[in-house]
């Protein structure tokens, strides 16, 4: 089992950046995908991007691609998604989580963590 903590979320203004992490315990990222959702008040959750995990491939929402950044660190224990030019759609909880195949659909994803609040003024 993949326990997933997520942090970095916090309150900020619109065209600024925010760093999220997500740490692993138990086991490590080894072999999974991971992958970044976020779901607005009222919402359901959506996918925002996702990177795998031999290749590195990335892939990414349209409405985050540019702007966001997802990553993984080489021990396999935490993961990043860096939100640049913040916007205040981008307001939401934001979940990671991890999958056994490279995808962006929820359903692939087995793991996930408690969430972290990111609000963003305009």
């Amino acid at each position: 089992q993949v326990l997933l903590v997520e942090s970095g979320g916090g309150l900020v203004q619109a065209g600024e950046s925010l760093r999220l992490s997500c740490a692993a315990s138990g086991r490590s990222f080894r072999g999974y995908a991971v992958g970044w959702f976020r779901q607005a008040r009222g919402a359901n959750r959506e996918f925002v991007a996702t990177i795998s995990y031999l290749t590195r491939s990335t892939m990414y929402a349209d409405s985050v691609k540019g702007r966001f950044t997802v990553s993984r660190d080489s021990a396999e224990k935490t993961a990043y998604l860096e939100m640049n030019s913040l916007k205040s759609e981008d307001t939401a909880v934001y979940y990671c989580a991890v999958a056994g195949a490279f995808s962006r659909s929820l359903d692939q994803y087995n793991y996930w963590g408690q969430g972290t609040q990111v609000t963003v003024s305009s």
